[in-house]
């Protein structure tokens, strides 16, 4: 298997070679300009084979060649010129820059393969390098030696750009020489004659003081580095041959080592309070399941008759719902208006109205809901029953406390108080999933954990956003309070309401909340939440009638 490089500006060919490629089991990267293969071959070592047109719809292929063939690292790399436009002297130039082979479009299936064969035979990166077994007999080498050569070597080229650029900076040939001296036997060691050579065209540009020439080469001196990476890792496939879905299994991998390891090699937080901020800014609007986003899509346009079926899709989604209330408080706003903030996402939809919300179903942030997927117990649909539970459960006492006024926003404050979650599933989904998977086999508070890896709560977070975006500020004072509702300076009631909602569905096994469940809950009139609730009731209210109703419902 093979990773291929296509330079060719036609649609109609870039299709063609894919096809035959996947039939071989071949990666696939296609470009249609000079400069943009040449970033793509600098930014993937892995790359085994160029197929090059002459005919771009910007230029020729030639200069592309000329350029890889004066390269130290590069010149190596096989080319096949495989072409629908001819003439003597291209196949004449193609011939003095060395080509692997000079073929005629339309392409031939055998050709294709013929050269891939040729061209991985005895591959280009190996040709730098000299071959393990005899090199290590010769040096005395175990072969694990051989390995920390070439590792500690991809390392130190990795940082010696920085320290070299400021030696040219300071036209400072000595020290730019001495350095490029150890680098050159570090890389003689390891028997990386291709890195010696560009260490030695580095070194004469210092020499000779040829600075202009000398910064360029640093970036040879990057791709070395990438180089001896590949060599040691040769059945890596580069990210740039990865299909969408590979790509992503890939940087969740990636993702997974960093998140779940953090702990044991002392790397937290993972994501600091400052990070998580600049991150947050730069979303767009509230995250939406990316199921429930294509539901409110196909609603929103689809010229409904009435918003009813809209208004239930927002009623029972917390993404959904804050993004309405952001949109239409931001229009509000935008409008001058002068009355109090949109607080029932109902009401929102209603002012957005059928264009508006059209609008707001294009430019949706969505996450997939598999981020949360951790069986047995863990996945989208029962976290957003706790959420909807929360919500309702709040409605419900708010009702029987004779706060009717307040049963509305309780339901609407339940349904966001966790919002901080969506958020975290946006921005880092496997960070979302260590932080769960930690606390339930650490058996910590959901919150010990988030502190753990990200130096704050997915509460902090949900506040923070919530104020940044504009939602009516009874919403942030709920996330920034609702582990704490003595604490609260303003909307106490809401939040002690909203806090018993949510520790009542935790102890009555209501969905999954991501904390464990709360097998032996304090009477209530032991609890913070009544502690502020108790200052808003009649003297003469029932609490255990109340408690007892609560836990029924």
């Amino acid at each position: 298997m093979a990773n291929i490089l296509l330079l060719d500006s036609n649609e109609t060919a870039r299709k063609a070679m894919q096809g035959i490629l996947a039939r071989g089991g071949h990666h696939f990267a296609t470009v249609a300009t000079g400069p943009e293969a040449w970033v793509f071959i600098n930014s993937h070592a892995g790359v085994d084979l160029v197929f090059v047109e002459l005919v771009l719809q910007e230029g020729s292929g030639l200069p592309f060649i000329e350029r890889i063939k004066r390269d130290c690292l590069l010149k190596l790399l096989p080319v096949v010129v495989y072409t629908g436009h001819t003439n003597r002297d291209a196949v004449k130039r193609g011939l003095e820059l060395r080509v692997q082979n000079f073929l005629i479009k339309p392409y031939h299936e055998d050709d294709i393969f013929a050269e891939i064969a040729k061209a991985t035979s005895n591959p280009w990166r190996n040709r730098h390098f000299e071959e393990r077994k005899s090199f290590c007999k010769m040096m005395g080498y175990e072969p694990d030696v051989l390995q920390l050569h070439l590792e500690n070597l991809h390392s130190v080229l990795e940082l010696a750009r920085n320290s070299l650029l400021k030696h040219a900076e300071h036209k400072a040939v000595r020290a730019a020489s001495e350095e490029l001296a150890v680098l050159s036997n570090q890389a003689e060691a390891a028997g990386a004659w291709g890195v010696v050579d560009c260490l030695k065209n580095l070194n004469d540009n210092a020499k000779s003081g040829n600075w202009t020439e000398f910064v360029p080469g640093l970036e040879t001196l990057e791709f070395a580095s990438r180089l001896i990476f590949q060599h040691l890792n040769p059945t890596l496939v580069p990210m740039g041959f990865l299909s969408e879905h590979e790509q992503l299994k890939e940087i969740e991998t990636h993702d997974h080592a960093v998140w779940f390891n953090a702990p044991l090699e002392n790397r937290c937080p993972v994501a600091d309070w400052p990070q998580l901020q600049r991150e947050l800014d730069e979303l767009s609007g509230c995250p939406i399941i990316e199921s429930v986003a294509a539901l409110f899509q196909m609603a929103a346009n689809g010229h409904p008759s009435c918003l009813n079926p809209l208004m239930d899709l927002v009623d029972k989604d917390p993404g959904l719902a804050g993004q309405m209330l952001i949109a239409a408080n931001s229009l509000r706003q935008t409008v001058g208006n002068d009355l109090a903030a949109i607080e029932d996402p109902r009401l929102a939809m209603a002012l957005l109205g059928e264009v508006r919300l059209a609008s707001q179903a294009r430019g949706l942030v969505t996450t997939p809901d598999r981020f949360m997927a951790m069986p047995p117990t863990c996945n989208w649909q029962q976290f957003l029953i706790f959420q909807i539970g929360t919500a309702r459960t709040a409605m419900y006492a708010c009702n029987l406390l004779d706060f009717k006024d307040l049963a509305a926003l309780a339901y609407t404050a339940g349904l966001l108080h966790d919002l901080g979650k969506l958020l975290l599933m946006r921005l880092h989904p496997i960070g979302l999933r260590a932080i769960f998977e930690y606390a339930r086999k650490n058996r910590l508070p959901l919150l010990e954990a988030e502190q753990l890896f990200l130096g704050c709560s997915t509460y902090q977070m949900a506040a923070y956003f919530a104020e940044k975006q504009g939602l009516p500020r009874c919403f942030s004072h709920v996330m920034r309070w609702l582990g704490a509702p003595l604490e609260a300076t303003e909307n106490k009631e809401l939040v002690a309401v909203v806090a018993l909602a949510r520790n009542l569905c935790r102890h009555n096994g209501v969905g999954f909340s991501g904390d464990q469940p709360i097998n032996e809950a304090l009477p209530l009139e032991e609890t913070e939440e009544w502690g502020v609730l108790r200052q808003s009731v009649f003297p003469s209210f029932n609490l255990r009638n109340f408690e007892l109703q609560m836990h029924t419902e």
